[in-house]
């Protein structure tokens, strides 16, 4: 299975052109930028008309809209192959998908700790906004990573992590047990200036 990843498109998602072969194309959050549900409906409207078998996104910080919104009904409005996780999963030809929101909200009130000990523990793809601590989340020498989970990445040891949300740190960063990708499309000006990533499971 081959999988495209990208991530903090902000609006810009229309500007990508030419997006290679894949089997899965996955969007780790921040899709839009003030976060409306005019924006967030353009997305899905791009989103769910590119020509992938299977389609995943979840919210990012900047995705207001969706802050506290039933899954169900979202996933309602989108095309069949289109899946919208959100503290949830999804299995497709034997690979368990499983994605992880971030808002703000949640990591003051301490939700955030608890959705990451419901990741299931056969999880293969774990798709979080927020990246794990000291990964490919440092900014102007500061870590913004989480160490909840880090350690839930350590315990659960999927194949791929694949996130965004710290634009200047994309990349990918190999473990044992994990490959880490965090591939934010644009820089901290909000400039396209990365390319989405493609890795095979």
């Amino acid at each position: 299975m081959r999988i495209l990843h990208l991530s903090d498109t902000h609006n810009l998602h229309w500007e990508l052109q030419n997006l290679p072969f894949a089997d899965v194309i996955v969007h780790s959050g921040d899709l839009s930028m003030v976060g409306t549900g005019n924006e967030v409906v353009d997305f899905v409207e791009w989103f769910g008309a590119l020509d992938y078998r299977y389609k995943i996104f979840i919210a990012g910080n900047h995705d207001y809209c969706l802050e506290k919104k039933n899954r169900e009904k979202i996933q309602r409005f989108l095309p069949e192959n289109c899946f919208y996780l959100c503290n949830s999963g999804v299995t497709i030809d034997g690979a368990k998908f499983w994605g992880i929101p971030f808002f703000f909200s949640d990591d003051v009130s301490g939700e955030y700790f608890n959705m990451i000990t419901q990741i299931p523990m056969d999880t293969d793809i774990l798709i979080s906004h927020r990246p794990p601590f000291g990964i490919l989340d440092n900014a102007n020498n500061i870590t913004f990573g989480c160490p909840n989970l880090l350690q839930a990445v350590l315990d659960v040891r999927p194949r791929y992590h694949l996130f965004g949300h710290i634009h200047d740190a994309y990349g990918i960063e190999k473990s044992t047990y994990t490959t880490f990708v965090n591939a934010a499309l644009v820089n901290e000006d909000y400039q396209l200036l990365n390319k989405p990533v493609v890795v095979d499971i």
